[in-house]
């Protein structure tokens, strides 16, 4: 067991209080609080400059806060920064990877840095090429791997040590959408041996991956919970998807109807916001009818996590 684990025997494998951190007049993280239970997926999930990776750096031990309080594994960001980068695992959006060096040669010189024992070198690194699939690329130069097996190899250097906490700061940014889902296979399969994994991402369709998730705007957390319970929220407004050959012209028309909030294009289909579903459907018949706009299709639909994020934005952003 390491100290990091023994030193975390209660529930939360990271908490933040009032975390705050500022460059100058720019605040980045502006009191951010929250909880990650050990052994969740937990993400943050936000559009880039939210302030997503300047918080996932300060719980790395890479930067110290303004103010506020946070701790890793029962490690305190603003005086045991040392101790919290040997007991976590860190993979940047960068990949942080030697491309001059072979894919062993890599994982051997992680393996080094994060000192790990020279008796379990050899088994740490059989199991780092089994796990990432790159057993038959062992002797292939970083520089020469594709996206995806870069990503995979990153993956494995950063948990070459075992480490019971592992942050992933925008880790599939750049790569295909099967190499993105391949790895969130490997992401469950850590979480689901107990490690804790701390993920960024702007790919709202990624957050569906995670068992909780806080939404990062600003530099604040606007809301936070489950995917299915931030769906749920009862402040957000009902949703009607409408298809038609004429998506531009139905969009304009939605202007006049009452009771229609917002509507924006999504995909080949428009997502329109509503006060009142059973009555605005039959107003924006009506109002598509007299346009001459046909109507391939209007039905309530659950919200995305996009649909939600945008929502939640927008109530922010009338608040200010």
């Amino acid at each position: 067991m390491t100290d990091a684990s023994a030193k975390g025997n209660g529930e939360w494998a990271v908490e933040a209080e009032d975390l705050t951190k500022r460059f100058g007049d720019f605040v980045a993280v502006d009191h951010v609080s929250f909880q990650v239970k050990r052994g969740e997926i937990f993400g943050f999930l936000g559009p880039n400059g939210a302030g997503k990776s300047t918080t996932i750096r300060i719980l790395c031990g890479l930067l110290l806060p303004t103010s506020g309080r946070a701790t890793v594994g029962g490690l305190d960001v603003m005086t045991q920064t040392e101790a919290i980068r040997r007991h976590i695992g860190y993979m940047s959006q960068k990949f942080s990877l030697y491309d001059d060096l072979l894919v062993e040669e890599n994982i051997d010189f992680f393996a080094g840095i994060y000192g790990v024992p020279r008796r379990e070198r050899a088994e740490r690194k059989a199991f780092v090429l089994e796990m990432a699939g790159l057993a038959d690329r062992r002797h292939t130069m970083t520089r020469d791997l594709a996206g995806g097996w870069k990503q995979r190899l990153a993956l494995g250097c950063a948990i070459v040590h075992r480490p019971p906490i592992l942050f992933l700061d925008e880790p599939t940014s750049g790569v295909d959408p099967i190499a993105r889902r391949d790895f969130w296979r490997l992401i469950y399969d850590m979480a689901a041996g107990g490690t804790t994994v701390f993920v960024t991402t702007h790919y709202m369709e990624e957050a569906e991956y995670c068992h909780r998730l806080a939404l990062m705007y600003r530099g604040k957390i606007i809301a936070a919970g489950t995917p299915e319970a931030l769906k749920r929220r009862s402040d957000l407004h009902a949703l009607l998807e409408i298809e038609t050959p004429d998506p531009a012209s139905a969009l304009q028309a939605l202007k006049e109807v009452e009771g229609v909030v917002d509507a924006a294009v999504f995909g080949r289909a428009l997502h329109v916001s509503v006060l009142d579903p059973a009555a605005t459907t039959a107003e924006i018949r009506a109002c598509l009818a007299r346009r001459g706009i046909s109507l391939d299709r209007l039905a309530p639909i659950e919200p995305s996590m996009e649909d939600v994020f945008v929502a939640l934005i927008e109530q922010e952003e009338r608040r200010e």
